[in-house]
Formats: C-alpha cells, structure tokens, sequence
C-alpha cells in the first residue's frame, strides 16, 4: 500500500482526510484506484493533478513507478509564471 498525501481542495473528495491508502505501482494506477475509492476526486483528476514523488513534481507521467516506501503528494496542476 502506498500512502498518499493530499493538498489543498483534493481532501474535500476524501472527507477531509489529508492522507489516504491505495494499492498502486504507478501513476495511473494510482489515479485509477483513487478515482473508484473516492468518486469525487474524479472531476479533479480529468483536470488534472499533479503528484510530488520523493520531492520531485511530475505531471502526466503515467507510468513512474511508484515504490511502496516513496513519500507520495497528490495536488491540483500547480500553474503559476
């Protein structure tokens, strides 16, 4: 299991809970699994998200492997110029 961090607006879908718990290898996974456990992370995940993964910010990198010790944070796009 691998345990995700939640930023911002994301723990509004969870009930407010800023960490949750999901069986997942990677990204999509990941995303996938979220989207089923709380249907209401799933508007904000067809949007998009970004997760932070040992400190390193990815978007749309489906496929990284996530290992189950990796410290996970899941957020809205970060936007900014």
């Amino acid at each position: 299991m691998v345990k995700v961090l939640l930023w911002g607006t994301l723990r509004h879908a969870t009930d407010g809970q800023a960490e949750v718990e999901v069986e997942a290898r990677n990204f999509k996974e990941l995303l996938d699994r979220l989207a089923v456990m709380y249907p209401g992370l799933e508007p904000q995940i067809r949007r998009g998200v970004s997760m932070a993964l040992d400190g390193r910010i990815y978007r749309e990198a489906w496929f990284t492997e996530i290992g189950p010790d990796s410290e996970v944070v899941l957020m809205p796009y970060m936007v900014g110029g």
